[in-house]
């Protein structure tokens, strides 16, 4: 069965991702408040990205993929620039291993960046 990953902007600026078999029906759902709780304090609802596969769990993975990202990161999914999605995936947080400085016995930070990538839907 066909299904979508799609993304949402709410009335208050945030997105909202979910998975689908049928994006017009769930998009209404959303609009009538009947969608999620969360949409459902958030109205009205737009549609500003989805994604169609061939099957439903794919498209499930993805919206659990993308539910985990970054607003930054949604936004440049959005706007079709694939390009800056590998750096905004990048942790830079405090606990990030690249600020790592060392001070745990004789452990150093790594020289090289590990890259972790989900394969491809």
């Amino acid at each position: 069965m066909k299904g979508y990953m799609y993304i949402l902007e709410c009335a208050d600026g945030s997105y909202y991702t979910g998975s689908t078999t049928n994006l017009e029906l769930r998009l209404a759902q959303h609009q009538a408040g009947q969608g999620s709780n969360y949409t459902k304090k958030r109205l009205p609802v737009k549609l500003v990205y989805f994604e169609e596969y061939s099957r439903i769990d794919e498209a499930f993975y993805r919206e659990k993929q993308v539910q985990g990202w970054s607003r930054k990161k949604k936004k440049a999914l959005i706007m079709n620039m694939p390009e800056k999605l590998h750096e905004l995936a990048k942790c830079m947080n405090e606990s990030s291993h690249v600020n790592y400085v060392g001070g745990f016995g004789s452990a150093q930070p790594p020289t090289t960046p590990l890259n972790h990538r989900l394969p491809a839907p």
